[in-house]
């Protein structure tokens, strides 16, 4: 039932002036494993990220897999089994004959005594074949494609990955060919190069580089399909950047550190940011797809020009889309007026067009942050650093809202003059992917007056509110976000791929409690300080999740950046610059128009002690 068409005019009007409004005035002046088999060769791939339906069996033998109008290769039942379909070469029993001789089938089917096959095609010249357990509520065991033509097995699925997918290894099923050798290596070498001194090899912030590109490994084993192997690479790799970054975040130096030593000076640095944008940029509109994130970005935000439900009003084929934050949805608006949706899973124009300016969107605020922190020299090092690292890339050619997340984040970081507007951007994140509410404490801590804080958050938390009443109601929205996000399982987690739920416990209560914590406790009190906590706080929250994956990388990585690069000093101070931190050493004389000599010293130590 459709809510007043006044209501949700106001509603949409008064969110998306908080989204447009907030992130330009924060931009202020300044210095497989899992018991599977493939034979043959896979040629489709699913880009999405939750469990098909196929493995979700509901008490009869048939309901295990869905089917859709707009989607050409759903799992259609096959009425007659003994009689060959319009345009195929076998029938229902041959296909089952030719699965049940599979190794994989047969392994499966010892296990599990009293299992039965359906059979369904699957698409022009393919056929399924599911193993379903004898339950009341049959569950999909095994999962085989069979090409008609040939009548050989090409793919068999057991374990999680008959549910998920996206655990296939489907070439390019994410981003395309941002996960080719020749673009991914090449990116990594160029993500570290500059910041390598070969002088000092055994510097710090080399081991932090080098731990940000190992992620790179973990996608090649997912890419692989080796999901037992690519999981846990994660995980030491997320604690290791969470103690690197309260370590920058709670401890505070009594002098900054010596500048960077750039393998090739910033003017280069420049040159290669623009190319590289260029690349990214070509390689998305030439090389990329759109997964079920930004489809389902595009979906709501037809239904909200529509003036239709949002919440429990998705299409089958992305049923789960509604899963995010209001604000995720406004944002796509503009991109999908301008590019309308064709009602079907296509090419999605508008998921591109809006992930390029998300990823600008970055690129700018990640600058901008710097030139505030250090001078022109540290924007350009971070508007590079993001330019160059392979997982913004891959973030960006999947076409999904992560980037807005991040751009979002770096906004509120941005906005160190104006609590108001800091406050209505922690909540606009937060209304977009729920986990950056997390960054709350720490920020009103960190912001002065606090109240105003406040005000800028709930402000935007009672207009997404109403914006909810308007387009769905409040139990919708509800169970079809944190309550599907919370109860939902996932194999992309080292706690649903070996079902550690109460290791998993443990480590979301001390999430919560470094959340809060950090607000209270001594901290560095300037904006290097404040990046590295909140990268600290969404890498712990990450940490927790059930369904983790790549993409939330950016989330914190513009933060954590500046926290990397930013306690080194700069040959390029400022004393506005300075005034963001606690020390800063002049590198040109007072007064060039004075005789005296303390006029021209260059060793005066200018301090500040506001906060961030």
């Amino acid at each position: 039932m459709l809510r007043p068409a006044a209501l949700r005019a106001v509603a949409l009007a008064a969110l998306a002036v908080a989204l447009l409004a907030a992130p330009a005035g924060a931009q202020t002046t300044g210095p497989g494993t899992g018991g599977s088999q493939t034979t043959g060769t896979q040629t489709t791939g699913l880009g999405g990220s939750l469990p098909t339906a196929a493995s979700q069996a509901a008490g009869s033998q048939t309901s295990a897999t869905s089917t859709t109008e707009t989607d050409p290769n759903a799992a259609v039942p096959v009425p007659q089994m003994d009689t060959a379909p319009a345009g195929r070469r076998l029938t229902g029993f041959d296909v089952q004959r030719i699965a049940q001789r599979n190794p994989v089938y047969r392994r499966t089917h010892a296990k599990h005594p009293g299992s039965f096959p359906n059979v369904y095609t699957k698409g022009p010249g393919r056929w399924q074949v599911s193993l379903f357990s004898k339950a009341k509520k049959p569950k999909e065991l095994a999962q085989l494609y069979v090409d008609d033509a040939s009548g050989a097995v090409t793919e068999a699925w057991t374990g999680f990955q008959v549910a998920w997918t996206m655990a296939r290894g489907y070439p390019g099923a994410f981003g395309r060919k941002v996960n080719a050798p020749w673009v991914w290596i090449p990116l990594t070498v160029l993500f570290i190069a500059p910041f390598f001194d070969f002088r000092r090899p055994f510097k710090l912030l080399h081991l932090d580089l080098l731990a940000l590109a190992a992620f790179g490994v973990s996608v090649a084993f997912f890419n692989d399909a080796q999901i037992g192997v690519s999981v846990p690479i994660v995980y030491p790799l997320l604690a290791y950047l969470l103690g690197r970054a309260l370590w920058i975040g709670l401890r505070r130096e009594a002098r900054p550190r010596a500048p960077l030593k750039l393998l090739v000076p910033i003017p280069v640095l420049a040159i290669g940011l623009v190319f590289l944008l260029g690349f990214r940029i070509g390689l998305n509109v030439l090389s990329s797809n759109v997964i079920d994130v930004g489809y389902a970005g595009v979906i709501g935000a037809d239904r909200i020009a529509d003036g239709q439900d949002i919440y429990g009003n998705f299409p089958k084929d992305n049923e789960h889309g509604d899963t995010y934050g209001p604000v995720n949805y406004v944002a796509y608006v503009p991109f999908e007026q301008a590019m309308p949706w064709s009602g079907r899973w296509d090419d999605l124009p508008a998921a591109h067009g809006a992930s390029i300016a998300f990823d600008i969107a970055c690129v700018l605020l990640v600058f901008l942050v710097g030139r505030r922190v250090r001078g022109p020299d540290l924007g350009i090092m971070l508007a590079y650093a993001w330019a160059a690292f392979p997982l913004t890339l891959y973030a960006m050619n999947c076409n999904v809202n992560d980037a807005l997340v991040g751009a979002l984040v770096l906004a509120g970081l941005l906005a160190t003059s104006a609590p108001v507007r800091r406050g209505a951007l922690v909540a606009l994140a937060g209304m977009t992917k729920f986990a950056p509410l997390a960054l709350g404490p720490l920020y009103i801590t960190s912001s002065r007056p606090r109240v105003r804080f406040a005000v800028g958050m709930a402000l935007v938390l009672a207009v997404a509110f109403a914006f909810v009443v308007a387009y769905g109601d409040p139990r919708t929205f509800y169970d079809r976000t944190l309550g599907f996000q919370t109860g939902r399982g996932s194999p992309f987690s080292i706690w649903g791929l070996r079902d550690w739920t109460t290791a998993q416990a443990v480590v979301q209560v001390a999430a919560v409690l470094l959340a809060v914590g950090v607000a209270f406790v001594p901290r560095r009190r300037d904006l290097v300080g404040l990046a590295a906590l909140t990268a600290a706080v969404l890498i712990a929250l990450q940490l927790g999740i059930t369904h983790w994956f790549y993409l939330y990388i950016v989330w914190f990585y513009g933060p954590l950046m500046v926290a990397l690069l930013g306690v080194h000093g700069s040959s390029t101070w400022s004393i506005e610059s300075a005034r963001n931190g606690f020390e800063a050493r002049m590198t040109t004389p007072l007064s060039h128009g004075s005789s005296a000599d303390v006029s021209k010293r260059t060793d005066i130590w200018v301090r500040s002690d506001s906060i961030a």
